[in-house]
C-alpha cells in the first residue's frame, strides 16, 4: 500500500473521533438468548431483557418456530431473487392475503423490512405535485422516506392537528399525511380519529405506520371507506419474525409493486420468515392472541405510571447521558437489561431508559423490574429533585427530524 495518507482514512478517523469525543460511541452487545432471558456475552452474566420488540413473545412460540422449519425444508434458506424475477413463493402470497384480511384492506405487499416499506410508500406517493406532512417525532424510516421523496416535506409539531390543518389548507398540492400510530421513543399514541377527519376534509392520503401498535390504537370500522389510507406494518414486532408490509387499496398496492425500488431491486423475504409471520398472525387473531395481549396489558399497567398509557414502550427519562448509562449499569448488575437511549436518537438532555415489555416475561421478572426502577428513583430523588427518573409529562422524542426540517 502507498505511504501517502488517504483523504478517506483521515476523514473516517476524524469522524470516529468526533463520535467518541461526544461520548456516543456504540458497539453491538451479543445476547445469547431464547425469549427474554439469556447471557450478555461480553459481561458473561445472565440477564432478563426489557428492550426487545417481541411484544407478544412469538419469536420463540413453538408453532412459529415449527412453521419456519417446515418452510426451510420445503423452499430452502433464501428466496433466490426479487419478487418480480424468481423470488415469489406460495408462502409470500398466503401471507399477503392474510395480512390484507387482518388490516381490512383489499391487498397487501411484503417488503424485506418495515424500514423498506416506509421508504417505498413515501418515495412512490411523495411524487412531484404532492406535499408530505410528517409528525416531528416520526420514526427514522419515515424521515428517510421523506428524504427520498421528490415532494416537498413539511414537519408539523408532535400531534398538533391544528397546526397540521393550517399547513395542509395553505397548500394546493396533493397532501400525504404520515404518522406513527405509536411513537417509538415515548410510547404515546397518535390521534387517529383526528387524523382521519383531517385527511377526509382535505382529500389527503393518510399513511399510518402501525409497527408498535400491538395494543392499539386501531382505525375505527369504516374509516378506510371514507379516506385514502395506506397501512404500514412490520413482521418483526407483534409477529416476532422479520419483514414489513403495506396494506391498502388494490390499485395503490399494484403501483408499489411496479414503482417501489426497495421491492423491485431487493431479494424477496426468506420463506422461513414469511412462514413464521403467517403462523404468528394466526396466533394473534386467535383466543391465544387475546390472552397474550391481556397479559401484556397487565404488565404495562404494573410499570407505567400513567393509567392511560397502554403501549409496552415505557420511557424513564433521566436527562444526562452519564446518569442514564449509570442507571442502566445498575439495573444490569441486578440481572435486568434496560439499555440507555442517548443522543442522537433522542434530544440532548432527554437520555432515558426505554423499557419495553413482552407477554413472554414472567410476573416475577416484571416485579423485579418494578423494584429495580423504584430503587433508581429513590437513589436519584432528593428534597430538591423529587421527580428524578420519572417519565416526562410530554413526549420528548427523536432528534432525527431536526435534520429533516433543516
Amino acid at each position: 500500500m502507498s505511504d501517502r495518507p488517504s483523504p478517506w482514512s483521515e476523514w473516517v478517523e476524524a469522524t470516529c473521533a468526533t463520535v467518541e469525543a461526544a461520548g456516543q460511541w456504540r458497539v453491538p452487545r451479543t445476547f445469547d438468548a431464547w425469549g427474554p432471558s439469556g447471557v450478555l456475552a461480553a459481561a458473561g452474566n445472565q440477564v432478563v431483557s426489557f428492550a426487545s420488540n417481541d411484544y407478544l413473545g412469538l419469536t420463540s412460540h413453538p408453532a412459529v418456530v415449527d412453521a419456519a422449519h417446515d418452510a426451510l425444508d420445503r423452499w430452502g434458506a433464501g428466496s433466490g431473487g426479487s419478487r418480480l424475477i424468481t423470488g415469489s413463493r406460495p408462502i409470500h402470497v398466503a401471507l399477503e392475503t392474510a395480512l390484507a384480511e387482518w388490516r381490512q384492506c383489499e391487498r397487501a405487499v411484503l417488503f424485506p423490512t418495515g424500514f423498506a416499506a416506509n421508504l417505498s410508500v413515501l418515495s412512490v406517493f411523495g411524487a412531484q405535485g404532492a406535499r408530505i406532512y410528517s409528525d416531528e417525532l416520526n420514526h427514522a424510516s419515515i424521515i428517510d422516506g421523506c428524504r427520498l421523496a421528490r415532494a416537498p416535506v413539511a414537519v408539523f409539531p408532535h400531534r398538533d392537528l391544528e397546526a397540521l390543518d393550517r399547513l395542509v389548507a395553505a397548500s394546493p398540492e396533493r397532501a400525504v399525511i404520515v404518522s406513527d400510530t405509536v411513537f417509538s421513543m415515548d410510547g404515546d399514541e397518535a390521534d387517529l380519529e383526528g387524523l382521519v377527519d383531517l385527511a377526509g376534509r382535505h382529500g389527503a392520503l393518510l399513511v399510518l405506520d402501525e409497527a408498535h401498535a400491538v395494543l392499539g390504537p386501531d382505525l375505527r370500522a369504516g374509516a378506510m371507506d371514507e379516506i385514502d389510507v395506506l397501512r404500514v406494518g412490520t413482521l418483526s414486532k407483534t409477529l416476532g419474525a422479520l419483514g414489513g408490509f403495506v396494506a391498502g387499496p388494490s390499485r395503490s398496492i399494484e403501483l408499489l409493486v411496479n414503482r417501489a425500488r426497495p421491492y423491485i431491486f431487493t431479494t424477496a423475504p426468506t420463506p422461513a420468515d414469511a412462514a413464521a409471520a403467517l403462523a404468528a398472525l394466526g396466533i394473534v387473531r386467535s383466543a391465544e392472541g387475546d390472552s397474550l395481549r391481556a397479559r401484556l396489558s397487565r404488565f404495562v399497567a404494573r410499570i407505567a405510571p400513567d393509567p392511560q398509557h397502554r403501549s409496552p414502550i415505557i420511557p424513564v427519562v433521566i436527562g444526562e447521558e452519564s446518569d442514564t448509562v449509570a442507571a442502566s449499569s445498575a439495573l444490569q448488575s441486578q440481572g435486568l437489561w434496560v439499555p440507555a437511549i442517548r443522543p442522537p436518537t433522542v434530544p440532548v438532555g432527554t437520555s432515558r431508559l426505554r423499557v419495553t415489555l413482552s407477554a413472554a416475561h414472567t410476573d416475577e421478572q416484571v416485579e423485579r423490574l418494578a423494584s429495580g426502577l423504584a430503587g433508581l428513583a429513590l437513589a436519584a430523588a432528593g428534597p430538591e429533585n423529587p421527580t428524578a427518573a420519572a417519565p416526562p409529562d410530554r413526549p420528548s422524542g427523536s432528534t432525527e427530524t431536526n435534520a429533516l426540517a433543516s
